[in-house]
């Protein structure tokens, strides 16, 4: 059978065994072939082909719950569950998400994108199932790419064991996140694939209680070997088994990349009572050459040559083009730490895709990755300022969202000196809801004794990141866009700003102001050339320039508008709008918000989303028409 007879994984399971890894490989080719023209994440799903063929080969999908963690694993279980024709718009607007999304279809039976959520959606799910009265139904997390390093998954583990619930976790182990996985839990799970003794002593073990048929065996059989490799395990890898000291039964680890092997085990697994994780190794990339020996490069590798693997140059690799906002920021806080020994750096698992890699180089005893745990990041960085230091703490602006509480209590409320970088803020493109960074102003904005602050460009992120480390500043967020900044000259000699002063960039002849809050603000500056407007960068939202907005009052503007990408609901416009209805009422019917309207924006370009949002060009040149 080829994959394109494949519709559903009925048709998956009328297949023998014996003509399961054919499928396999033909599904991990069209992965790549289809990848190299349609950019998403590549070498997590290349990873997981044999286990994605044998989960929905054994369990009767969808009925039976799979849950993927990270979502960006599961492009083989979109293949196969009736989006194969679909496959080449994945990410594109209107087309599929580049995650699982329950609207999408049946088969996804839990929308993923963040990580370490997985165990947790799948213990709620097996103990609605039991309260409903189906104990027949099966409920399965598959959870990798350095996602057991975040503290839900550790949560939900200790309530999983507890429960006794019909779970079956599977551990996808690759060894990497999206940088390399650090920690105690990669070290524990290193010690265990590594131990010569504890893997013969299992294989042998299983042949001689399997038999020499290879045929299915009795649940019996299978508790006897876990209860023996158990053992062999805590006298060859040292103390007890982390998951069995929770009251979860494991067994592996197993090769994730024989898919006759994960049938075989799965099925024994299958009647299984009680919660219990598989440990399956896999590698990162399989498959593809390039993708295997650099995985971080690969994750998300953009487009490239499908015959051998080579990335194409895109414009951000040719000369005299802007730097990455996120590489200013990983030059810029080595020129900082230069000068300041108090500074550090820190980033939960996003050392390459913020840039902070280049401290990581230059200064490794200065910069740390904590893995997948933005919460302990946050308050891991609040604990070296209250003992003098002053550290960058750089995380996604979506990831940030997992540890507000700990910005609130650990670092405002206590006045620490914090310096929180917001990587990819506003409208992040192609990987939709889950990553869209648009929600962190509204929620910081209530928030005692933070500066916020947004820079126009490039220039204006060194300024800020160094008038942030200055002896007395505080909480501090600074946050920016993904993508190229605005100059191909992004160095320059960095200077102090006044904490709450914006500044006009063009005073305009015209009858029309407007206002902008961080990189929208050039898209202004383009329009008002046209209109002859006026431009205002706020620079920051908090404190807002109150004195700036005074003058601005009394310039007698026929129309005021103000651009954000950022929610409307409680954002920037709203903070301008709500200053002049106090102290300006008159000024109120003249402005104009536009940011991001109160619904969840799917993905799609930049381009297509800021038009379809309202906070392009052409809708701020609507905005000031009177």
């Amino acid at each position: 059978m080829k994959l394109n007879d494949i519709k559903t994984p009925e048709d998956l399971r009328r297949l023998p065994v014996g003509e399961l890894q054919p499928v396999a490989d033909e599904l991990r080719r069209y992965i790549i072939d289809t990848l190299s023209t349609h950019p998403g994440h590549l070498a997590s799903s290349l990873g997981v082909v044999e286990l994605t063929v044998a989960l929905h080969y054994v369990f009767n999908t969808p009925y039976d719950t799979l849950v993927w963690d990270v979502g960006h694993q599961a492009y083989a279980h979109k293949i196969l569950t009736g989006r194969r024709e679909q496959f080449d718009t994945l990410r594109t607007y209107g087309g599929l998400s580049g995650f699982p999304k329950r609207s999408e279809s049946e088969y996804d039976a839990f929308g993923t994108g963040h990580s370490s959520t997985s165990i947790s959606a799948t213990l709620g799910m097996a103990t609605a199932s039991r309260l409903q009265g189906d104990t027949h139904r099966s409920h399965i997390a598959v959870i990798g790419d350095g996602a057991l390093t975040g503290g839900e998954a550790f949560e939900a583990l200790n309530n999983l064991g507890a429960s006794k619930a019909n779970v079956l976790v599977i551990l996808n182990d690759n060894g990497i996140s999206i940088d390399k996985a650090v920690g105690g839990l990669d070290q524990y799970l290193t010690r265990i694939t590594a131990s010569k003794q504890y893997n013969r002593l299992k294989e042998e073990v299983w042949r001689k209680l399997d038999g020499s048929t290879g045929g299915r065996r009795h649940s019996r059989s299978l508790n006897i070997f876990q209860r023996i490799t158990s053992t062999a395990k805590t006298l060859a890898v040292g103390g007890s088994n982390l998951f069995e000291s929770l009251g979860i039964r494991y067994f592996g680890p197993v090769d994730g990349h024989n898919v006759s092997q994960l049938v075989d085990m799965l099925e024994k697994m299958h009647n299984l009572e009680g919660p219990k994780l598989l440990h399956v190794i896999t590698v990162k990339g399989k498959g593809l050459r390039q993708a295997e020996e650099n995985p971080v490069v690969y994750h998300a590798p953009g487009r490239y040559d499908v015959a051998t693997g080579h990335q194409l140059a895109s414009a951000g690799d040719k000369r005299n083009l802007p730097l990455k906002y996120q590489e200013v920021f990983g030059h810029t806080i080595v020129e900082l730490a230069e000068k300041n020994p108090a500074i550090v750096g820190i980033t939960p698992a996003m050392a390459t895709g913020c840039s902070l890699n280049i401290m990581m180089d230059k200064m490794p005893e200065r910069t740390f990755d904590v893995g997948i745990a933005e919460q302990h990041a946050v308050t891991f960085a609040a604990g070296m300022a209250a003992a003098g230091m002053i550290p960058f703490c750089n995380i996604y602006s979506s990831f940030a969202q997992r540890a507000y509480d700990q910005l609130i209590h650990d670092v405002a409320l206590q006045g620490l000196h914090v310096v929180m970088c917001l990587d990819r803020a506003g409208l992040v493109g192609e990987d939709g809801p889950t990553h869209h960074g648009v929600y962190d102003l509204a929620a910081l904005r209530p928030v005692p004794g933070l500066t916020i602050a947004a820079p126009m460009d490039e220039h204006e992120l060194r300024h800020m990141m160094f008038t942030a480390q200055l002896p007395g500043q505080g909480p501090w967020v600074i946050r920016y866009p993904r993508g190229l900044s605005e100059h191909a000259d992004w160095h320059c000699e960095m200077q102090q700003i006044e904490v709450g002063r914006g500044r006009c960039v063009r005073p305009g002849g015209g009858q029309a102001a407007i206002l902008t809050l961080g990189t929208v603000g050039n898209d202004a500056l383009r329009v008002a050339e046209q209109m002859d407007a006026s431009v205002f960068d706020m620079r920051f939202l908090k404190p807002l320039d109150t004195a700036l907005l005074d003058e601005i009052a009394s310039k007698g503007y026929s129309r005021i508008v103000t651009v954000e990408d950022g929610v409307r609901k409680g954002g920037f416009g709203e903070a301008v709008v709500a200053y002049m209805s106090e102290q300006h009422p008159s000024v109120v019917s003249t402005i104009r918000v536009l940011a991001i309207p109160d619904r969840f924006i799917s993905h799609g370009s930049v381009t297509q989303l800021k038009h379809e949002c309202g906070i392009d060009s052409e809708a701020i040149m609507n905005a000031l028409k009177i």
